[in-house]
């Protein structure tokens, strides 16, 4: 289901020649159209444009009148637009609900059958493109797709919902959600812009991989950490797309030197790899794909726990747990792997307390060095012996 913009013929200011043509775009896919008017007004010119409009298109047309709360007069008012010429009006109340469930037994008659029984499609991967608004985001969905499926504008905020695009890449369905542009919460006043930024971080939660865009130009920005940091703790895989590489003047130093700067501001990102493309010219734009896909391999990856204990043996040997000044060491016993999406290990060890975070950072290394998981967040629970007993003590509890 597409909400399209609403439609002006006889105006080209502000979006307007942009949101017909992204009217048209959602209309070619379509299997129906409902024209929705407003029955409080009447019929008006605007209607009969849009009307005419859409006689030449080969979609299916039904028409809904809305704002027809009464039912005396709700049909009185339908009525008046049969001069449309696209058949039956359909009075409906979209605030009350009214007529709704009558308008949606026609949809679904244009609607194509249902898949037989037992035939699945393979599940689509969520990639939602995250970023400070104007670093590109919908240039580079626009890239991506080969047509202007969002509005390009150097005006901020011109996207303000998380527009959904469903193509193929890399043999596998992919949704692209491309999201409003998050700025910082002192400079959001409530309304359109607080709602969008609201469903971006939505977008966030139900993806499997996030493309986090940066602007070259303007290099790491807070705004640009902030977003990283809610990327990593919602637990999403993740690629950082530095755009606008065009832009730069560069030789065989820049590339590396770049990177190297990017990386010390999003140090809690180490682990995303890194692409510079160029959204405008579409530079290494199909390369995206590539890297979404092994980072939601290896976000969905679960290693056996023989494997999990090799690498923990080994990152023993190399670094002993520290000791307190009491001689109360820290001792590892064994670990495995609990959980996927993100990789999820639980290490049982005698006392977490004596595990610093600098030893666990170094845990942390040894088991992505070992294992891999590039592109994707990793957790690590450390469990006590106190704890184990506590949870043994409460099953047998339970148990009597």
């Amino acid at each position: 289901m597409v909400d399209t913009g609403g439609l002006v013929f006889d105006d080209d200011t502000a979006f307007l020649p942009q949101i017909r043509e992204q009217a048209s775009l959602a209309l070619a896919e379509a299997a129906v159209a409902v024209l929705v008017t407003d029955g409080q007004s009447g019929l008006c010119a605007a209607d009969a444009s849009i009307a005419e409009w859409l006689r030449q298109q080969p979609t299916p047309v039904l028409l809904a009148v809305n704002k027809c709360e009464s039912p005396q007069q709700g049909l009185a008012m339908a009525a008046e637009f049969w001069g449309l010429g696209l058949g039956e009006p359909q009075a409906i109340s979209a605030i009350h609900g009214a007529g709704t469930g009558d308008l949606l037994d026609r949809v679904l008659a244009f609607l194509p059958p249902p898949p037989a029984e037992g035939a699945e499609d393979e599940e689509a991967i969520q990639l939602a493109i995250i970023g400070r608004p104007n670093v590109g985001k919908s240039s580079l969905l626009n890239s991506i797709c080969g047509e202007s499926r969002a509005i390009v504008s150097p005006v901020r905020g011109t996207t303000r919902d998380t527009i959904d695009t469903t193509i193929e890449r890399e043999g596998r369905p992919w949704k692209l959600l491309d999201t409003a542009g998050i700025r910082r919460r002192r400079s959001v006043s409530y309304g359109p812009e607080y709602f969008g930024i609201n469903r971006s971080f939505k977008a966030i939660e139900r993806s499997d991989v996030c493309l986090l865009v940066l602007d070259a130009e303007d290099g790491v920005t807070e705004q640009d950490q902030r977003l990283a940091g809610r990327i990593e703790e919602d637990g999403r895989a993740c690629v950082v797309v530095v755009n606008k590489w065009d832009l730069i003047d560069k030789d065989s130093h820049t590339l590396p030197a770049m990177e190297r700067e990017l990386r010390a501001r999003l140090y809690f990102l180490d682990w995303a790899p890194m692409l510079f493309v160029s959204a405008l010219t579409g530079q290494r734009v199909e390369k995206l794909f590539a890297l979404a896909l092994k980072a939601v391999e290896q976000h969905r990856r679960r290693v056996p726990t023989a494997v999990v204990n090799e690498v923990l043996q080994e990152a023993l040997r190399w670094r002993s747990p520290p000791a307190t000044r009491a001689g109360r060491q820290g001792r590892l016993y064994y670990g495995t792997q609990v959980a996927v999406r993100p990789p999820s290990f639980t290490l049982f060890v005698n006392d977490p307390k004596l595990f610093g975070d600098t030893y666990r950072r170094y845990v942390e290394r040894h088991i992505r060095e070992g294992l891999g998981f590039e592109g994707s967040p990793l957790r690590l629970f450390w469990r006590g012996k106190q704890q184990r007993d506590a949870e043994r003590d409460q099953a047998r509890a339970a148990q009597r």
